[in-house]
């Protein structure tokens, strides 16, 4: 039996009275075709059932019309914002999202992105894992913007979440907080020492106490073993990498009868889904999650796209953060007491 010929563009144009060309750029650079012409062929290629065919697209054109999208961990909710904001921004550019779980290795990144790259227009890293070197030798390789990441030479998003952290330091220490840890995440994370310089340094400004314990696991198991490290060093407050540890030492906190905010404030960072609904509600940095990666893909594509001038292409966007008040932290009860752990 003879096999069906596949669906071409030349049916499309034919079945909506428009050229080819036209139909091209609907399907693949759908800001260049006017609203009602692009839903007139959209619903004809659905109708025929129309499959494209990316590998000849980029035979002919040398784009294949996908991003990567990669991620440290798929599982953690601060990158279900990233992973939805990029899809929505690609699919209305139409683009594929091709979405990689790096497993928390810039090994596993460098790997993943040489194997893919005959597949792929471009990349967007978030959290990246690997060093300044191999990122910017990545960028002479393939298009990329890092969210979360600050590189020379390298177009970055940067979620302003030290600014939140300095928040964080004067709602606290207005509460009477001279006594300050910082629950520090994972060693090979960016944002992980800024977010440290700036609780010191602002902390400094306000003649309080700031020490550093641990470099836990961003995961939310990790923090039975970070609220043990906390109640040792008898502080009265603390600011957290992130959300799901500050969630799993709630839990840990809670089983040794430590109460919160009574005997040990607590602040998060990021405000992910579950954050204003644990108990008790968490003090928070929020971050614009989603908006990180609509804005990378904003960059990406305009860097991809033909005649844009270099001086229009952004180097760096900073996004702002704010401290969101829940009933994690309150006034500090007790007298200050020295803090056995040092930073």
């Amino acid at each position: 039996m003879e096999r069906p010929r596949p669906v071409t563009i030349t049916d499309i144009a034919r079945a909506t009275g428009v050229a080819p060309s036209t139909v091209s750029r609907a399907l693949s650079r759908p800001g260049r075709v006017n609203a009602a012409t692009r839903q007139r062929i959209e619903a004809a290629a659905r109708e025929l059932n129309y499959i494209p065919n990316t590998q000849a697209r980029a035979l002919t054109s040398g784009r294949t019309q996908t991003i990567a999208v990669l991620v440290t961990d798929v599982t953690n909710p601060f990158y279900f914002g990233i992973i939805r904001g990029t899809q929505q921004e690609l699919k209305s550019a139409g683009y594929a999202n091709l979405l990689i779980d790096t497993e928390d290795s810039g090994e596993v990144e460098t790997q993943m992105l040489h194997r893919m790259r005959p597949s792929l227009d471009g990349a967007i890293l978030a959290a990246s894992r690997l060093s300044e070197r191999a990122l910017v030798n990545l960028a002479a390789e393939i298009p990329l913007v890092t969210i979360n990441r600050n590189v020379r030479g390298v177009q970055s998003v940067m979620i302003d979440t030290p600014s939140g952290v300095a928040q964080a330091v004067e709602h606290l220490a207005s509460l009477g907080h001279n006594d300050i840890v910082y629950v520090s995440g994972p060693e090979k994370s960016w944002p992980n020492e800024a977010r440290w310089t700036a609780l010191r340094n602002t902390a400094a400004r306000h003649g309080v106490q700031a020490h550093r314990i641990g470099r836990f696991p961003a995961a939310r198991p990790s923090g039975s073993a970070a609220a043990d490290a906390v109640v040792n060093t008898r502080a009265t407050a603390c600011v957290v990498f992130n959300d799901l540890l500050a969630i799993g030492m709630l839990t840990r906190l809670r089983e040794r009868g430590v109460r919160v905010p009574e005997d040990l404030s607590i602040v998060g960072c990021d405000d992910v889904f579950g954050a204003d609904f644990c108990h008790p509600p968490l003090t928070t940095v929020t971050a614009p999650i989603g908006k990180a990666g609509r804005v990378a893909v904003a960059m990406l594509l305009s860097r991809l796209a033909p005649r844009t001038p270099a001086h229009a292409i952004r180097r760096q966007v900073i996004l702002p953060t704010h401290l969101t008040i829940r009933e994690s932290t309150g006034p500090c009860r007790l007298a200050a007491r020295p803090i056995i752990s040092n930073g």
